[in-house]
């Protein structure tokens, strides 16, 4: 596809957009300081933007979707207080110093995006967003993890939707629930712009992406002048996911100050082994030291040519039907 070889090049400063977008942002955290900046950045930018996220911090949800369950009043206060107890289950947010354009949801990050593109961009716009945006995360979302992850998920269902999206993730430095900003968050959100506005530049007024493809976007801890480089979601992993026994004594609650009853659940640690040289592009290893573009196919559908194959390995029990 051209936009490959287009996302190769350094990606340069761009001012004015070419033409504003319609724009729905969502996330898998609820109201942060990220957020908040890449509202705030694409506002200045001329874009025309809606933010629907999470009431509360959903990490891990994936594309968890509750069906057919009434959203009752809230029973607690939503993240960093974008609405507070006895608030309906979705709605605009109440903290001061918000714009009319925040909303929340008592629900996974999903929902969240499903009321940004069913309810208000319809109420504002009588059609879809010409663009999905999901983050950007408190951490990277790299190699097998994005099949959890709520931020990538919702880049999912937005290209599902036949909505171009991208999905971003930061360094966990990034979070800021004193008074949401973050000096790093706003780097990222001007990253993250240059994005936006090179591949608007790009397609002359057309869509941003291809259909059938999503973005997944991942920043790296240091924010200073870093390059852009392809990657591919590939075999490394920045962490092994695990089931122990005993979440109490397991390493990473140590490393994290955690006081966890002795009780099994699952956990997590970090990768230290180095990437081999067939992983060296492979999101999590790129993400280190650039800002890793990873294409993402929608779906679980695969690619033409191994479909064929299996069909063929298959036939006599597809022809005995």
């Amino acid at each position: 596809m051209k936009f490959l070889s287009l996302l190769m090049l350094p990606l340069l400063c761009v001012t004015a957009p070419a033409h504003a977008l319609n724009i729905v942002i969502s996330n898998d955290d609820g109201l942060t300081s990220n957020v908040k900046a890449l509202y705030e950045q694409l506002k200045a930018d001329g874009h025309d933007v809606i933010v629907s996220v999470p009431c509360h911090g959903q990490s891990g949800m994936g594309a968890a979707i509750k069906f057919l369950e009434p959203l009752g009043p809230l029973t607690s206060n939503c993240l960093n207080d974008a609405a507070r107890v006895g608030d309906p289950g979705a709605g605009p947010m109440t903290r001061s110093g918000l714009t009319p354009d925040f909303f929340y949801v008592r629900g996974t990050p999903v929902m969240a995006l499903f009321y940004g593109l069913d309810v208000q961009a319809k109420q504002r716009w009588g059609k879809a967003p010409d663009l999905v945006l999901s983050g950007p995360n408190e951490g990277q979302n790299v190699g097998s993890v994005v099949v959890t992850s709520g931020t990538v998920s919702n880049a999912q269902y937005g290209a599902i939707r036949g909505i171009p999206a991208i999905a971003f993730s930061a360094s966990e430095k990034t979070a800021d629930n004193a008074a949401l900003a973050n000096p790093d968050s706003r780097k990222v959100a001007a990253l993250a712009s240059r994005l936006v506005s090179f591949l608007e530049k790009k397609a002359g007024g057309k869509r941003l992406l291809p259909q059938g493809v999503a973005l997944n976007v991942n920043f790296p801890d240091s924010l200073d002048n870093p390059k852009w480089h392809m990657a591919r979601i590939g075999s490394y992993d920045a962490f092994a996911i695990t089931f122990v026994d005993d979440l109490s004594s397991d390493p990473m609650t140590r490393a994290l100050g955690l006081t966890l009853p002795k009780a099994p659940g699952v956990t997590l640690a970090f990768n230290t082994t180095a990437p081999t040289a067939e992983q060296v592009n492979d999101e999590a290893a790129v993400y280190k030291k650039a800002i890793a573009v990873t294409v993402m196919q929608i779906g679980y559908d695969h690619r033409p040519g191994e479909a064929k194959q299996i069909a063929r390995h298959l036939k006599k029990l597809l022809d005995s039907e």
